[in-house]
């Protein structure tokens, strides 16, 4: 089975292709492999009940026509709501997806994942004891395991102890001292940093350790491909498709 590092793809459809189609929904996924992408990031996080459910926000309010924290509604009242409307109107009535449907569909749609540990507050431990019981049960034992990432710690040290044959990666904003200090207590496999901390010098002390950095979120394209010639592994689009293209397009004139 191939290395992380060898699957990774170097355009990844950040919450689906999030500017074609709601984030987090089915559809956004779908259409993150209609725009030719081979990797997606999805955010998941708790209902009340404890059920996984693809969300970014701890509210509701943005994304679907729910009001108040998605922690006080069990999956039932989630799943009554509209993810899509807001988007536009032939996403109304998009359902808020569990993680097992997401699943699903990307095996189908024969996609990687980066899942992001997105948990309610206070409900870091018991958010990774969740993924990971859902992925040892829901993913099909011939594909490689997802790659788990989080901003928090508490997160990836249960997914450590839990499953640590699952790669996971870091997210930070600015990669500081203290932050690169805890990939190693971590035994984390990558690097997530917002794109405009990206340097050559991070790529080069990241490279030495044996670890990717991927860049979130990166939605020109010009900007794109100067990271990935930095040495950035992948970057975050909400547009993959225009970030692909611009990729081959390079290509193209490179193999001239």
């Amino acid at each position: 089975m191939r290395t992380l590092d060898d699957r990774l793809a170097p355009v990844i459809a950040h919450r689906g292709a999030s500017a074609d189609a709601p984030e987090n929904t089915l559809a956004a996924l779908r259409a993150a492999a209609a725009a030719g992408a081979t990797w997606v990031e999805f955010d998941v996080k708790l209902s009340r009940d404890g059920h996984c459910i693809l969300l970014h926000d701890d509210l509701l309010n943005r994304t679907t026509d729910g009001r108040g924290e998605a922690a006080h509604y069990d999956l039932d009242e989630l799943r009554r709501l509209d993810a899509g409307g807001w988007f536009g109107h032939r996403f109304r009535g998009e359902l808020v997806p569990t993680l097992q449907e997401a699943l699903a569909l990307c095996v189908e749609l024969d996609l990687d994942i980066n899942l992001e540990i997105k948990p309610c507050r206070g409900r870091q431990h018991e958010t990774a004891i969740s993924v990971v019981k859902e992925l040892h049960q829901h993913w099909p034992g011939d594909r490689p395991w997802p790659l788990i990432s989080s901003f928090a710690i508490a997160s990836l040290e249960e997914v450590r102890k839990l499953a640590p044959e699952m790669p996971h990666g870091l997210l930070i904003g600015r990669p500081t001292r203290r932050a690169l200090g805890m990939l190693d207590r971590l035994a984390c496999s990558t690097l997530h940093c917002d794109a405009k901390w990206a340097s050559a010098e991070l790529v080069r002390h990241l490279t030495e350790s044996g670890r990717p950095l991927l860049c979130y979120t990166v939605n020109d394209a010009s900007r794109a491909l100067r990271l990935l010639e930095m040495g950035v592994r992948a970057v975050f689009t909400d547009r993959p498709q225009m970030v692909a293209e611009a990729l081959a397009a390079r290509d193209a004139r490179q193999g001239q």
